[in-house]
């Protein structure tokens, strides 16, 4: 348990979409902070991002993948989060996407078929 009562990593595979790693930045804006962090992994359904100020589970965000302004915002929340003291694992949180408008999802599409196919 992490100090808030919120769960500090990965307890059970929830996962509905395979993970592609995925080694690009986004930006991640909570109500009183924006991250631009390095994407661990991505799917249709969320990301692993990796940050060493990751927010408490349950918390709203808006994720824009690249880094251009004209980007459609993604709502997500925090599934979980992994604190830079624990040692073993790289810090960060999970994010999943909440529903959306389709642009926003199609983005997520495009990325990812840019990953499979090495792009």
């Amino acid at each position: 348990m992490g100090v808030d009562g919120g769960t500090v990593g990965p307890v059970k595979e929830q996962r509905r979409h395979p993970r592609l790693p995925c080694r690009q930045r986004c930006w991640c804006e909570g109500d009183d902070i924006t991250i631009y962090a390095q994407i661990g992994n991505l799917s249709e359904g969320g990301l692993f991002l990796r940050t060493s100020a990751p927010l408490p589970p349950g918390a709203r965000v808006r994720v824009r993948l690249g880094g251009g302004a004209d980007e459609p915002e993604m709502p997500a929340r925090v599934a979980w989060r992994r604190d830079p003291r624990q040692d073993r694992e790289e810090p960060g949180m999970g994010l999943r996407f909440e529903p959306g408008d389709e642009g926003a999802r199609a983005v997520v599409r495009s990325h990812l078929d840019r990953l499979r196919s090495g792009s």
